[in-house]
């Protein structure tokens, strides 16, 4: 059962359940468009997760019909009150904070999973790009659409998705800022699988079930190098980066246990140690 925790906000609800992280854009009737309070929100969930060893992943979801539209551009400084206001305190000391919240920059170290019903546009795609496995109902609708406002998509789209999928394709989805469906986002690479409408979320948490059942360290050793881009060093100099990575995975107590488990036939019981 998901506990609520104290540092969620009124448009981003932040809850545990077990290991896991669950973190729902609840604005609704704004389509989830990112307001501050949000971003605070999403913020202070991704620190969160970085910090507190007995979160293993996070899951992102949304509340209603549209997962996400992306930026609210009707909000302006003096829209929002209340925790807004300690958005824009947290601003002077954390400058970039709106880019953290959206995953551009300092992405958590561990797993996100994304949980994607209904439309995905814009700054919601954009999102997308930071989180490592995609779930989306077979009516989700993507699209990185800043171009048909005569705008830049700037939280790394540019960047990003020519790198996690084809080069002509992410060409494609930029240049004519169209909306593409769930199974094109899954032919294209861009999402893992497609469920029924409605199930998305249950989905997401039978993967973070079996990403807990890992060992902690083993699996953020391995998101780390996933996410190193390391495809314009030479092979061999790649390779020590991730025998950098391995090193102190194998020497843990994790790995011990988890051979004598597998050697005793047993689940192993791993402690991120």
């Amino acid at each position: 059962m998901a506990t609520e925790l104290a540092i969620s906000t009124k448009t981003c609800l932040i809850e545990q359940e077990g290991n896991v992280l669950i973190v729902t854009l609840n604005r609704p009737e704004a389509k989830n468009a990112f307001n501050p309070e949000m971003l605070l929100g999403l913020y202070k969930a991704w620190r969160l997760l970085d910090e507190d060893d007995s979160l293993y992943c996070a899951i992102l979801t949304a509340n209603g019909d549209t997962f996400c539209a992306g930026m609210d551009l009707k909000v302006g400084p003096d829209g929002d009150q209340g925790t807004t206001q300690e958005f824009m305190d947290l601003m002077g000391t954390v400058p970039n904070i709106h880019w953290q919240a959206l995953l551009r920059e300092n992405r958590p170290c561990k797993p996100l999973l994304l949980a994607v019903e209904g439309y995905a546009l814009a700054g919601g795609t954009e999102m997308l790009q930071g989180t490592d496995i995609r779930v989306a109902a077979e009516d989700a609708i993507f699209g990185v659409t800043e171009v048909a406002r005569g705008l830049y998509p700037m939280s790394g789209s540019t960047i990003r998705l020519r790198k996690q999928i084809p080069y002509c394709l992410a060409a494609e989805i930029l240049l004519l800022g169209e909306h593409i469906t769930a199974q094109q986002a899954l032919d294209f690479g861009l999402i893992n699988r497609i469920v029924p409408k409605g199930e998305t979320l249950n989905e997401a948490k039978k993967l973070a079930e079996r990403i807990c059942a890992n060992g902690p360290l083993a699996v953020k050793a391995v998101v780390r190098s996933l996410r190193e881009h390391t495809e314009h060093l030479a092979e061999d100099d790649a390779m020590q980066k991730s025998d950098e990575l391995a090193g102190p995975v194998f020497g843990s107590k994790d790995a011990k246990e988890g051979m004598r488990a597998f050697k005793e036939k047993r689940p192993a019981v791993f402690t991120g140690s």
